[in-house]
């Protein structure tokens, strides 16, 4: 039985080794496709209390592009790095709000955010037929914000645009309260591969709370609270790309 076993064992081996054969060792590619950031947020206004804790989730739709580097060690295992630039946006669209047991007019909130990615990825491939592959991957991303800002417009004529910069602090005299730059991510994800094309898609969980402490000025009372935040930066995406240059 254990002859059987082991027999079984190095014959799985060799078909392994049989279909990373045609495999190249580095690939230099390009690559292109949809993004969705979503900021996962959990407020708590008053640390004292949990009744004041809420939860908000704001997806973000946009787009993804970059450059990634891939090498194969053995057997179709390897990896890809690379940089990308990703961009999203979300608007709420015009909807009524009831704040405090006041009414405000209809108003919209516009979110805009640009970040630039360092990503390194394990990744296994098996050959399904002559240069077509089926892709796994798995592995940590580092996000870098360039700009995360949100517009509050109002449909009143006398109402002026409310613009926040989330990274820099808010442009608002009453508030101010900031996200961290830096954001580290853990993707999984699968793809398939072509000759030279391929496509890509996965899903990033975010690993650090994004929130820096923020002081928040109560548009009632006046009074100055402390703002402790939690919650996570996660992200969709599929990629499509092309090597431009393969080496053996």
């Amino acid at each position: 039985m254990k002859k059987k076993i082991f027999l079984s064992f190095l014959i799985a081996c060799t078909a392994v080794s049989a279909m990373a054969i045609d495999l190249p060792k580095q690939g230099f590619g390009i690559q292109i496709g949809w993004a969705q950031p979503i900021l996962r947020l959990n407020n708590r206004t008053n640390p004292a209390t949990a009744k004041d804790s809420l939860s908000t989730i704001v997806k973000l739709n946009g787009f993804k592009v970059g450059l990634t580097y891939d090498a194969s060690f053995v057997a179709g295992f390897g990896s890809s790095i690379g940089l990308n630039y990703t961009f999203g946006v979300s608007n709420s669209g015009w909807k009524s709000n009831n704040i405090y047991g006041m009414d405000y007019p209809r108003s919209r909130q516009l979110i805009t955010s640009h970040e630039i990615e360092v990503f390194v990825d394990w990744q296994y491939k098996f050959e399904v037929a002559k240069e077509t592959y089926l892709m796994l991957y798995t592995g940590p991303t580092i996000q870098c914000g360039l700009q995360l800002d949100m517009r509050a417009d109002h449909q009143r004529d006398y109402d002026t645009p409310i613009e926040y910069q989330h990274y820099d602090g808010y442009k608002s005299d009453n508030e101010n309260e900031t996200f961290k730059r830096l954001n580290v991510t853990w993707g999984v994800g699968a793809g398939f591969q072509y000759k030279r094309y391929f496509v890509r898609g996965g899903y990033d969980f975010g690993l650090l709370n994004p929130y820096a402490h923020a002081q928040f000025v109560d548009p009632v009372t006046g009074a100055q609270l402390d703002r402790y935040t939690r919650g996570r930066l996660d992200q969709w995406s599929i990629k499509l790309g092309v090597y431009l240059w393969y080496a053996d």
